[in-house]
């Protein structure tokens, strides 16, 4: 074992460029951080820069040092699909052929809405592609009126169900998404994830989500790095939604979080402890609050603010700790649409215990991240990705 302590943060959709297959996806000339930085007339991230983010592409106002910190490399996706659960997915060791099924274009069947309704006692309202934001300010006035659920889905694979906390309860909400779970468990409507957006205030402009969200996600079709890890007694702590990415399979501590800012805060707590394993950390505001939203100003400060906290992180960073930097596809917010976008994704690799780092050549699969872990611990390898430990100097 090369490292007693592996944290993996999940900066969920920062791309770094238009993939090989990019046109496929419709995604040609997408580049998230290019595009944030431009807007922003580059970004003030020491730390990034530092560690050697300059080294993976070009980015307006972020520089290349000759001696980085850190390794780099630049990952491209194997899987089908662009969404998050796909991009953890591959990370773990999990190649996804057949992509997850969306009802971006059309909502969802009547046959899905009805059951829905007769099983949860109550109506619906919405049932189109729509941001949280946009959908509670249309329909928020007309539940408190009516009680009905606002329901929505995305250009990703999913079932939104939003209930404002003083016209339903918390319960009842968690509830409707077991039903609707279960519902969706059809293969025709067989989304991702079915996802509870809890919500308070009493008219359009004032309506602001709870941190109660909670996620229903289809769980691994088998057996990931998480799993050989906690099989073999080894620490899996999950922060953010990643419990919720994968069911809670391998998942021996759940850390949940209501921000960016609180994640890596909890993230830093966690360094100060002496555990031994994986710490696996997404931080979800980049893509729900930012990238979907199409706020390239607002995703350039939360990286300027990550890479402040990053600083605190890596100061309790002992040389038998290894971190690891990337995220699952890309949500480039000046492109068109709201769609997340297939980007290659950063991976950069941090310790203290390296001695002269250098950038690396494209690796073409995220399943790498896993495969590192698996030999780093001794546990099995997975099926897709190769190690790097050996690189790693």
């Amino acid at each position: 074992m090369k490292y007693k302590r592996i944290f993996v943060i999940v900066l969920d959709s920062l791309g770094i460029g238009a993939s090989k297959d990019a046109k496929d996806f419709g995604d040609e000339g997408a580049n998230t951080l290019e595009s944030i930085a431009k807007s922003c007339n580059g970004l003030n991230v020491p730390n990034l820069e530092g560690i050697g983010l300059g080294s993976l592409g070009h980015f307006s106002g972020i520089y290349r040092h000759n001696q980085q910190l850190g390794y780099t490399v630049r990952l491209e996706e194997i899987s089908n699909g662009k969404d998050t659960m796909t991009g953890h997915y591959e990370m773990m060791g999990l190649k996804t052929e057949v992509p997850f099924v969306t009802f971006t274009e059309t909502g969802f069947p009547q046959e899905f809405i009805d059951l829905f309704e007769q099983q949860t006692g109550r109506k619906t309202i919405g049932n189109i592609a729509a941001s949280g934001t946009e959908i509670l300010d249309k329909y928020g006035e007309h539940q408190i009126k009516t009680g009905d659920w606002i329901v929505y889905t995305s250009a990703d694979s999913v079932f939104q169900i939003a209930a404002n906390e003083e016209i339903i309860s918390i319960e009842e909400l968690y509830k409707a998404c077991e039903i609707a779970r279960e519902i969706a468990m059809d293969p025709r409507w067989k989304v991702g994830r079915v996802i509870a957006r809890p919500y308070i205030g009493k008219h359009a402009g004032a309506f602001k989500r709870t941190p109660r969200r909670h996620d229903w996600a289809l769980a691994p079709t088998s057996e990931t790095v998480l799993d050989t890890l906690k099989d073999n007694n080894f620490d899996v702590i999950g922060v953010g939604k990643i419990p919720d990415i994968f069911c809670d399979h391998g998942i021996t501590r759940k850390v949940p979080t209501i921000s960016n800012h609180d994640g890596m805060e909890k993230t830093i707590e966690i360094s100060k402890e002496d555990f031994e394993g994986l710490a696996f950390v997404n931080l979800v505001d980049f893509d729900a609050v930012y990238g979907h939203r199409r706020d390239p100003i607002g995703y350039g400060k939360a990286i300027v603010d990550f890479d402040a906290q990053l600083e605190t992180l890596m100061a309790y960073l002992k040389d038998t700790d290894l971190l690891m930097l990337t995220a699952d596809h890309g949500n480039d917010p000046t492109f068109k649409g709201t769609d997340h976008t297939r980007e290659m994704v950063p991976l950069l690799m941090y310790s203290k215990s390296f001695i002269k780092p250098r950038h690396l050549q494209d690796i073409t699969c995220f399943g790498v991240i896993g495969a590192t872990i698996a030999e780093n611990f001794g546990v099995k390898m997975p099926d897709i990705g190769e190690s790097i430990l050996e690189l790693l100097k």
